[in-house]
């Protein structure tokens, strides 16, 4: 009798996905490419998108990035160099700006090209916001998403990720 009781409550636990073609995929990606214009971030695999995100970035998204404060996200092709659990965003994916180029354009240009350009979640207590963080450009120049999104990234994506930011 106990085996009949216990085995319902067992199949009840069992996640829906079990067994099925719908199994959520922690699939490793190899490149990012974001598109500030549409405000999305998607995830590919050997040429692949595997999925699309939308996005929130910069108070100023048109144009690339030229200076610390400025409140524009970088345009250009980076890498994830680290990852930070520890985030006050909620996990936090560092991209690599600036690169070489940035930085000759901003020392000729006699300013800060500025740094910690993040792919991260939202801060403490926002949680609540959601897909609402994204009605808005708020991040100081990085790309954020929900915290269960950037909980789903941050499982495919490695250091050493290449990032593609495109206007």
């Amino acid at each position: 009798m106990k085996l009949a009781w216990v085995m319902p409550v067992c199949l009840a636990l069992t996640p829906a996905w079990v067994g099925s073609t719908n199994a959520p995929s922690a699939e490793v990606v190899d490149r990012i490419v974001v598109k500030k214009a549409d405000h999305t971030l998607s995830l590919l695999s050997h040429g692949r998108v595997i999925k699309t995100y939308h996005v929130s970035l910069g108070p100023n998204p048109v144009g690339p990035k030229r200076k610390q404060g400025d409140g524009k996200t970088p345009e250009g092709t980076y890498v994830i160099d680290s990852r930070n659990a520890a985030s006050k965003f909620h996990l936090s994916l560092h991209v690599s700006y600036p690169n070489a180029a940035d930085r000759a354009r901003a020392k000729a240009a006699g300013v800060d090209p500025g740094g910690d350009i993040m792919i991260h979640g939202l801060g403490p207590g926002f949680d609540w916001v959601g897909p609402l963080q994204r009605t808005r450009d708020w991040t100081a120049g990085c790309i954020a998403v929900t915290n269960a999104q950037i909980e789903e990234i941050w499982a495919r994506v490695k250091v050493g990720t290449v990032v593609e930011i495109r206007p």
